[in-house]
């Protein structure tokens, strides 16, 4: 990886952060402000105006734009490749995607329905741009459990999941983060796909004793079995569909196909990706699970 250039590193022109308050964008954001980087960050009620359902909103959102972080939608018919024919009309030069560990492994979400999705169609389509390119594939993230889909069951007293005992390289957002914010402003990252995990692999029981050592509180994890943790989703509100899939989602982490290493982290930043303990010691100052 080389250093970044001051021409790279202060693009004379703003970078669009789709996603700009969510999980990554608003950190690739903040990040990019810090190295005084002139950012839009886009969303539906953000700075800058971004909707994936309206796409009369993203030829404004990318005038004048040198480079985009892509935050897909998880939709089908996938938007991305329209997008991407768009910022390539409106003279964007470099593209960074998210998109997911394993999109290239049939199989590998524990579905049919979710093979040759969303976020592959986004990664052919980024690859065929003809534009500077860079793609990130993170495996599950640690801040679910802190700030995502996990959060809520953690601040009830009990995890119920139908992972049984699998594990996972959980991955730091603000690794993903910073991993995005290199390929946006250095040189050295065009061309690469990087797979992003955390440095060790955990079971649900294991994370949970992590946030009891960073808050002081303990959940009990409570194994399920699928069809149980589907039915109760469908309870919820959840369509048929949409509950399996979203069981589906989950079978990484129930096979342990999330836990091995990844080099990705140590590829772009040159330093380990870091661990749960230190995201879960700062969720825990920030009040997460108060």
């Amino acid at each position: 990886m080389t250093q970044p250039t001051e021409a790279a590193a202060h693009p004379s022109s703003p970078v669009l952060v789709l996603g700009g308050t969510g999980k990554t964008g608003r950190r690739v954001v903040a990040r990019l402000r810090d190295l005084g980087v002139e950012v839009r960050a886009a969303s539906r009620s953000g700075e800058t105006r971004f909707d994936w359902e309206s796409p009369d909103t993203w030829a404004p959102a990318l005038k004048g734009a040198a480079a985009v972080y892509i935050v897909p939608l998880d939709t089908e018919p996938s938007p991305t490749p329209a997008f991407v024919e768009q910022a390539v009309a409106a003279g964007v030069r470099r593209l960074v995607l998210l998109s997911a560990r394993g999109v290239d492994v049939p199989g590998y979400f524990g579905s049919p329905l979710l093979d040759d999705g969303p976020h592959l169609r986004g990664e052919q389509a980024v690859r065929a741009s003809g534009l500077a390119w860079t793609i990130l594939r993170p495996g599950w993230f640690a801040q679910n459990f802190s700030e995502g889909v996990f959060l809520e069951g953690v601040r009830d007293g009990e995890l119920a999941l139908p992972v049984g005992d699998g594990r996972a390289a959980y991955i730091d957002v603000d690794d993903i983060a910073a991993v995005a914010v290199a390929a946006l402003t250095e040189d050295g990252h065009d061309g690469e796909v990087y797979e992003l995990s955390g440095p060790r692999a955990l079971s649900v029981p294991e994370v949970l004793d992590e946030i009891a050592k960073a808050s002081g509180r303990r959940v009990p994890y409570a194994p399920l079995e699928e069809s149980a943790f589907r039915d109760a989703l469908v309870v919820r509100g959840m369509t048929e569909v949409e509950a399996d899939l979203w069981t589906a989602a989950l079978d990484p982490i129930r096979t342990s196909r999330e836990a091995p290493l990844k080099d990705g982290v140590h590829r772009a930043l040159g330093r380990p990706p870091r661990d749960v303990s230190d995201v879960f010691r700062d969720a825990a100052a920030e009040g997460a699970w108060r």
